[in-house]
């Protein structure tokens, strides 16, 4: 299996533990950048950075336009934009229409991503409440990505990471309490 060049995260209602566990992994040797995707509320959103520095070692930052991407750098979707990902690996942002009732999007997202990094790629899909990460993680499947899904039973929200799985063949369905261990295993894989 060839180590990936980007992991994006996606999550909604109840996947904000697991991403708080995933940051314990995180280090600054990391071999790749990670891109969470989080659906938060623009007006009443915690600050993500601090809560998640608080877990990781690692450089967290949220997203800004034009930067170029880092391998070992966590970056946040900031609340209200859809993150893309231009051809040269740096990152715009978009305020147009909400995709799943949600901006960022996580489907716009993953779509971003498999159209830059195509098996490169490393998306993950957590808990959430509705569709949102569906049809991007089935894109990112198609074009050679590795795909991986939150195992519902172990959701606090099942609805997303189930209807993943009735719509796309992924690669892998993690219990929660593995992804840290999955992701760490799957970032310092020897390079093909």
């Amino acid at each position: 299996m060839r180590r990936a060049k980007l992991m994006v995260i996606g999550g909604s209602a109840g996947s904000l533990q697991v991403i708080m566990e995933i940051m314990s992994v995180i280090r600054p040797d990391f071999p790749l950048p990670v891109l969470i995707v989080l659906h938060r509320n623009s007006i009443f959103e915690s600050n993500l950075e601090e809560l998640f520095a608080s877990r990781s070692q690692a450089i967290i930052k949220e997203v800004e336009e034009k930067e170029v991407i880092l391998p070992g750098v966590i970056y946040i979707a900031p609340a209200d934009y859809h993150v893309l990902i231009e051809e040269d690996q740096t990152f715009s942002l978009d305020y147009s229409e909400r995709v799943n009732f949600s901006r960022p999007s996580i489907d716009v997202t993953f779509r971003c991503a498999a159209d830059v990094y195509g098996t490169d790629l490393v998306c993950l899909l957590l808990s959430g409440g509705n569709a949102d990460g569906v049809e991007g993680l089935g894109y990112v499947k198609e074009r050679g990505g590795l795909t991986v899904v939150q195992d519902p039973v172990t959701a606090e929200v099942p609805y997303m990471p189930q209807h993943a799985l009735s719509q796309v063949a992924v690669d892998f369905v993690v219990a929660a309490g593995n992804i840290p261990a999955f992701i760490k295993g799957l970032a310092f894989l020897p390079p093909v």
